[in-house]
């Protein structure tokens, strides 16, 4: 994963610091902390992509069939392929 400026001079900061103190309100600030972080995991964002129709309308019957979203089973496939969990066939 690659780290922007202002990651790897956090990281630095962190390697060099010889002693790190717990803030008063760890707790709190953990809290938020998850937060922030499963806000930004589970954010979304739209696409638009080009398929053959039949394809879709397979996809749809297939949806239909399991009585789930087409877009969620699309999204499922892609969560699978990224995280190499699914390995496509050309």
């Amino acid at each position: 994963m690659q780290m922007d400026e202002y990651e790897l001079e956090l990281l630095e900061a962190v390697e060099r610091a010889e002693k790190l103190e717990r803030v008063e309100n760890f707790e709190d600030e953990l809290l938020e902390a998850k937060m922030a972080a499963k806000n930004f995991l589970n954010k979304t964002k739209n696409i638009n992509i080009r398929i053959p129709e039949s394809d879709m309308l397979m996809l749809k019957r297939k949806s239909a069939e399991l009585n789930i979203p087409y877009q969620t089973i699309l999204s499922s496939l892609i969560h699978q392929y990224v995280t190499e969990k699914l390995k496509p066939t050309l």
